[in-house]
């Protein structure tokens, strides 16, 4: 009988939703952009990088469960934008603007909050500034 092998434990990435990051490697080296959501735990979706293209078939409409007919897809090249992998990417600081390695702390409510190693200020994302 084959053994199984045992659960690697996952790495929580210090990203979030809403923080600007720089691109390390890839085609989009260099560029800068904002994480839109997070795929899985080793993978982030950032608005405006890895774009692929999609060439899509038209689709005819056809009735739904309900009986409704839907409106016809139209057919075309399509541009996404494809996750990339958290160990391509670096965070940058909102305070001093540079991409920086991310340190933790426990505040003095207790939650532990992610602070810059460059500046020392912490890293905020933008829902936590428009309360």
């Amino acid at each position: 009988m084959a053994r199984t092998p045992a659960p690697r434990a996952t790495h929580v990435p210090d990203l979030r939703k809403g923080d600007q990051v720089l691109v390390l490697t890839g085609k989009d080296a260099g560029k800068r952009g904002t994480v839109e959501r997070m795929d899985k735990p080793d993978r982030v979706l950032i608005d405006g990088i890895n774009i692929a293209k999609r060439h899509t078939k038209a689709q005819p409409p056809r009735p739904d469960r309900a009986g409704r007919m839907p409106k016809a897809q139209q057919g075309g090249i399509l541009e996404i934008a494809r996750p990339v992998h958290v160990s391509n990417v670096m965070i940058v600081c909102r305070a001093c603007d540079t991409p920086t390695r991310v340190r933790h702390q426990k505040a003095a409510d207790g939650r532990s909050v992610r602070i810059c190693r460059h500046c020392g200020e912490t890293l905020t994302r933008v829902e936590d500034t428009k309360s």
